[in-house]
């Protein structure tokens, strides 16, 4: 079924439940196989490419991958481009990527998250086609036309290239290491979580919202989470489900114009871990972030449901405050973006006067699109996934810190804004 979906879909014949006709997305081919390293040639022949191809990967990707990658495009003119063991996606290396492929028609990246998120934006950046090989269904970006970079110390998700070709090799994905397949189990975890917050803010603000992505993800969604404790088991049909899943979420927010249905609250929990935490903890893989703060948003949208129509107090936060909290340029950066969330009193009796009139009706439609937490942690712990801020190494104080704070760096409005002008968001942290 979703097999076909995807077909449909890559071949602009899918309705959009949305209305206005069919869905369609730039990517031209996805390939979910085995065996796919060497066939690079007929994989990418027919893409439109150019004859000067640059290979991006790191030393295990090449490793992975890679190698047969480059013999697989036999006598293109391939250049290779080797970063260096975990890459930082930031601003410098995107340079140091544009740098080194600057006499190259065309990108393909050979990895995952990183990989792909440093050639998409410099292939945006220089109006470059690229391909992604995958190797780890490690997070659901390879299809998606956003990456998460850090500009000066502000974790960002900023526009950027589709790829034209995904093609995600099943035994590289299944040999992946088991944190990497767990991770993406994590970040595709957090659908209910994400479609609640942003039908939140439709309800209550008129945001726009797309019944679209969630059609993409409903058919598998159910038994993926059924088969997850077989992912590390080598079970190519959970594993195809999973890898179909990131690429259809990722498509998801390319339908969108941007990260909202798959990156909500609790992504902007994790983006705060990112940015305020330190760097000498354990490092965690982004999924894993995301499996650990979903659960969190999960259970702070089940209690806010449980109970009366929230009210709410007009926003007390002020530039200031966020300059004290985060410093001078980054409060600055985070100011900008959550002033347009920012609740006045009139405002915040207009919406105190919407929760009062139609607290039913939105918590029922909520609830449609929710998923139980416990059952959302079950599929995680059976598949040895974290589940607690100290599965990711995370201290408990500074994890109630980043529930606390991650609504102020982003203007997306979520649970998390509902909670803290409605008092309830201190408690919620604390429980977390």
């Amino acid at each position: 079924m979703s097999q076909a979906l995807m077909e449909r879909l890559l071949e602009g014949r899918l309705a959009d439940p949305d209305g206005g006709g069919t869905l369609a997305v730039p990517t031209r081919k996805v390939a979910i196989a085995a065996k796919l390293g060497g066939r690079a040639t007929a994989l990418l022949g027919d893409l439109g490419l150019g004859p000067r191809l640059a290979v991006v990967s790191d030393p295990r990707t090449r490793a992975v991958l890679g190698e047969r990658v480059v013999a697989g495009l036999g006598g293109a003119k391939v250049s290779e481009l080797v970063l260096e063991e975990m890459p930082k996606p930031d601003g410098e290396t995107v340079a140091r990527v544009r740098a080194a492929t600057v006499e190259a028609d065309a990108l393909v990246a050979v990895g995952s998250g990183t990989i792909n998120d440093l050639c998409k934006y410099a292939a945006f950046l220089d109006r470059k086609p690229y391909a992604v090989f995958g190797t780890a269904p490690s997070m659901n970006g390879y299809t998606s036309v956003s990456a998460a970079i850090t500009e000066h110390g502000h974790k960002k998700s900023l526009p950027a290239a589709a790829p034209v070709g995904v093609f995600l090799d099943l035994a590289v994905l299944a040999a992946a290491p088991p944190r990497m397949i767990r991770s993406g189990l994590g970040d595709s975890i957090c659908r209910p979580t994400a479609q609640a917050d942003w039908l939140l803010a439709h309800l209550l603000l008129g945001q726009a919202y797309r019944r679209a992505p969630f059609l993409l993800l409903e058919a598998d969604e159910p038994a993926l989470l059924a088969k997850a404790g077989t992912l590390l088991a080598g079970d190519t049909g959970a594993m195809e489900l999973l890898a179909r899943t990131l690429v259809l979420s990722g498509f998801g927010m390319t339908i969108c114009g941007g990260s909202y249905p798959a990156s909500q609250g609790e992504h902007l929990i994790s983006h705060y871990i990112d940015m305020r935490g330190d760097p000498a903890w354990v490092p965690s893989f982004h999924g894993e972030h995301i499996g650990v703060t979903a659960l969190t948003m999960a259970r702070l949208q089940e209690a806010m449901l449980a109970g009366e129509a929230p009210v709410l107090s007009p926003t007390r936060l002020d530039e200031a405050a966020l300059i004290r909290h985060f410093g001078p340029e980054l409060g600055a950066s985070c100011w900008a973006a959550f002033a347009k969330k920012v609740m006045d009193a009139p405002k915040t009796a207009a919406l105190n006067a919407r929760l009062t009139r139609e607290w039913p009706e939105i918590r029922a439609a909520l609830r449609r699109v929710m998923r139980p937490s416990a059952e959302m942690a079950a599929a995680l712990m059976a598949a040895g996934a974290p589940t607690k801020p100290a599965d990711i190494h995370i201290p408990p104080a500074f994890y109630r810190q980043a529930v606390r704070h991650a609504r102020e760096i982003r203007d997306r409005y979520t649970f998390l804004d509902l909670a803290a002008e409605s008092g309830r968001l201190d408690s919620s942290a604390a429980a977390a």
